[in-house]
């Protein structure tokens, strides 16, 4: 057997050192910068980065394994982590001098960043509209979710303009002349992500700090096929659950977690992106169901006990129902749905 990525090994030994131990308080009072510091130290944020700038260019196995790892440990610390790897692929597909600017200081872990453009899926409404101002870009409208509030260093963040251009543009993770943020969001699940709103009112960005420009179409397209595979994060709250459940129990449930999560990834590394879409939908659904047994299986076992805040199979459960609606997109939901409907 090969010995573990020193990737995957230093993903276990942040859950099992830091996470788990501390994943209840944190989901009453909020990801400590503490965490995010760790998680910057210990390379995970530069996973899928390119060796030139200072990232692993690990195989996609390992970033699954090593989402899994911190998902199941302790997830608000996986979801806020989780928005920076979108900005490092976008940064290394980019051809603006923001690449340069930002990109290893990202593999590196010295900077943090998050994302604002989940909004971009509500087209043909707009929410956030990019206009041509001052050689540069202005930003205006409402950014309805935006994750690591106070925690992260940059932002990515989308726009369409009036052409049906989508536009992602860096800027600092703060607020500043037209941009202005909520007081952080009291959600059922994840509230300790430091989830806030944006408003935008005449933010105003230079070019060089564009990282894309693409007609719409085309980058909704790309995205559709980005959000119809099954998220790692559902296997390692899975599995977290599982370790609560006696073994008699937890044997089968293990056995369909593993061919589920198998045949999904199989699929992901094999097939090309566009290709059998429904059949990656149907073991995205499959996931799901998996992770709605094996949570309610913690909570059965665990008994009344699971409706204290302090017990972790309850907040295993409140994150698998916040698993089910992360990056839902009109698709994934409406083969969500029928599959339930039989």
């Amino acid at each position: 057997m090969n010995a573990p990525h020193p990737l995957v090994i230093r993903a276990r030994s942040l859950a099992d050192g830091l996470l788990v131990p501390h994943a209840e308080r944190v989901d009453r009072e909020g990801v400590p910068a503490s965490h995010i510091e760790e998680v910057k130290r210990s390379g995970l944020l530069g996973v899928s980065a390119p060796r030139e700038y200072g990232g692993a260019a690990a195989p996609v196995s390992v970033a699954h394994r090593t989402a899994e790892i911190l998902a199941g440990a302790c997830c608000s610390t996986w979801f806020v982590q989780t928005q920076h790897h979108t900005p490092v692929q976008t940064l290394a597909t980019s051809e603006g001098p923001v690449r340069e600017r930002l990109l290893s200081r990202l593999a590196s872990g010295e900077l943090l960043s998050g994302v604002a453009y989940a909004h971009l899926r509500a087209h043909p409404r707009v929410p956030v509209r990019v206009a041509r101002d001052r050689g540069g870009w202005r930003f205006d409208g409402s950014v309805p979710w935006y994750t690591g509030w106070g925690l992260n260093d940059v932002m990515l963040l989308a726009g369409v303009s009036d052409t049906d251009e989508a536009l992602f543009a860096f800027t600092e993770a703060r607020e500043q002349p037209g941009l202005r943020a909520s007081e952080p969001m009291r959600l059922a699940a994840l509230s300790a992500s430091r989830t806030v709103s944006l408003e935008l009112d005449g933010l105003w960005l230079p070019e060089e700090a564009v990282a894309v420009r693409m007609p719409y179409d085309r980058w909704a397209a790309a995205d559709r096929l980005r959000t119809v595979n099954a998220n790692p994060a559902v296997f390692g709250v899975a599995e977290a659950a599982l370790s609560l459940v006696d073994e008699e129990t937890a044997v089968p449930l293990r056995a369909r977690l593993s061919e589920v999560r198998g045949r999904a990834y199989a699929l992901a590394a094999h097939a090309a992106p566009d290709e059998r879409v429904p059949e990656r939908l149907a073991l995205k659904t499959q996931a799901y169901e998996v992770l709605r047994t094996a949570t309610t299986a913690a909570v059965v076992s665990v008994g009344g006990r699971s409706m204290l805040l302090t017990n972790r199979a309850q907040r295993l459960a409140r994150e698998a129902l916040f698993l089910l609606v992360q990056g839902q997109t009109r698709e994934s939901r409406t083969a969500h749905l029928h599959a339930l409907t039989g």
